[in-house]
């Protein structure tokens, strides 16, 4: 055979000078630092499948993760900015995005924050509306978070379990606002019509259907051996190390401190009505899961409640008669406010001033701060800090001491979302 020659051409390839940093997000020094010490860099994501859109971090030693740093960011959307430039009013689709599922609650934050800075007292009919909502947010948001876990751990019939469940959820969403996921429901001032006792009659229901249904996903999937060999004593966080890094909801709860807002600082009818936080004291991953499942049954127990109290009440009278000020049609404004809601809610100046408000959202404490100048329909400043922001640190520091294996099972333990975080 004839013998084979190697050509070179001699030509160094180096990458442009303007995109060099590009490569690799983190300084050249954490790099060094890595190769001196025997320990190897490995850049997560960003991808939808196993990191969602973030990107992480890891500095390994063999397969343990010594370090895991953040680069969140990637789907930025500039909500606080945008609202500077929008109605009162107008803000009310753009702060439900950052969450999606749990669109109830991330609207009923920053709806609070505008009656509390108007003094706004809202009528008991709609804070049951309210809360009903808030509830099937919760129970829709978990589900979606179980799902995520599922498919995280290879058990696609877990996620498909949890997904059908939730299309409960976004038909009663669908029956109460007219939409499916994001309803844009409550309002300043109460909610934007009242509720059918049919559909109350509908929610009921399907709280029955939904309690049944868990108890056969905790079979499958909850009680799963592959589930619990995957999930137990990974990626613990104690009690007082839950407190330092800032966990809070579920997550905070899953690790024995027994804090939810709405217990603390009940809004809208909380105190009304009888429900229990959950609260386990493993710190695991599997105890992230399990407080949640739980959470599905206090939610429904709530929802109840409320739709008792709702139909034994007279219909009507949703919406604050202090927002319906110099409307002459107020009975009919207060229980369909279609034609009027331009006229009500366009010129809706606050006082000057700025208030901040605590809500427990479905992945835990969401703040919402407004800061008006009392001249403008528009928010001079809106800065929200949301639960995905917030356990961030106790999800990076939590990833120490785990295998690179065990990276998307605890990742889906927290439910993480990261639209939610980077706003």
């Amino acid at each position: 055979m004839e013998e084979v020659k190697e050509i070179s051409i001699g030509v160094p390839v180096e990458p442009p000078t303007e995109v060099k940093d590009l490569y690799v997000p983190i300084p050249p020094e954490y790099i060094e630092d890595s190769y001196k010490k025997d320990s190897l860099i490995v850049l997560v994501g960003p991808q939808h499948g196993g990191s969602g859109h973030m990107r992480i971090i890891l500095r390994l030693r063999g397969d343990i993760i010594l370090e895991a740093v953040p680069d969140p960011g990637y789907v930025h959307r500039g909500v606080e900015k945008l609202a500077e430039n929008r109605l009162y009013i107008q803000n009310i689709p753009l702060v439900e995005r950052p969450s999606i599922m749990d669109c109830a609650n991330f609207n009923l934050g920053y709806v609070r924050a505008i009656e509390r800075m108007m003094d706004i007292e809202v009528p008991k009919r709609a804070q049951y509306i309210r809360m009903i909502l808030a509830e099937l947010c919760r129970i829709g948001t978990h589900l979606y978070d179980a799902g995520i876990l599922s498919i995280f751990l290879g058990h696609s019939t877990g996620f498909m379990w949890c997904f059908g469940l939730r299309e409960l959820i976004c038909e009663c969403l669908t029956r109460v606002s007219g939409a499916r996921v994001t309803a844009s429901y409550i309002i300043p001032g109460g909610v934007r019509r009242d509720v059918d006792d049919s559909v109350l009659k509908y929610i009921y229901e399907c709280t029955k259907t939904i309690e049944n249904k868990i108890i056969g996903f905790k079979r499958i999937f909850v009680e799963n051996p592959v589930t619990i060999a995957r999930l137990k004593d990974v990626a613990v966080i104690g009690r007082s190390t839950a407190i330092k890094v800032g966990l809070v909801g579920p997550f905070l709860r899953a690790s024995g401190v027994e804090y939810d807002v709405r217990k603390v600082e009940p809004y809208e009818a909380y105190d009304e009505v009888e429900w229990d936080i959950p609260v386990s004291y493993d710190g695991d991953s599997y105890a992230r899961l399990l407080v949640r499942v739980e959470e599905i049954y206090q939610s429904i127990k709530i929802i109840r409640q409320c739709v008792d109290r709702l139909l034994e009440m007279p219909k009507g009278g949703v919406i604050s008669d202090q927002i319906l000020t110099g409307i002459k049609e107020k009975e009919v404004v207060s229980k369909d406010i279609k034609g009027y809601f331009y006229r009500v809610f366009a010129r809706l100046v606050p006082p000057a001033g700025e208030v901040t408000t605590l809500t427990e959202a479905a992945r835990g404490l969401l703040l919402y701060t407004i800061v008006s100048d009392g001249k403008s329909n528009a928010p001079y400043r809106l800065r929200i800090v949301s639960p995905s922001w917030l356990y961030l640190k106790g999800f990076m520091e939590s990833l120490k001491g785990c295998r690179l294996a065990d990276l998307q099972a605890v990742y889906g333990s927290f439910g993480y979302f990261p639209p939610e975080a980077d706003r």
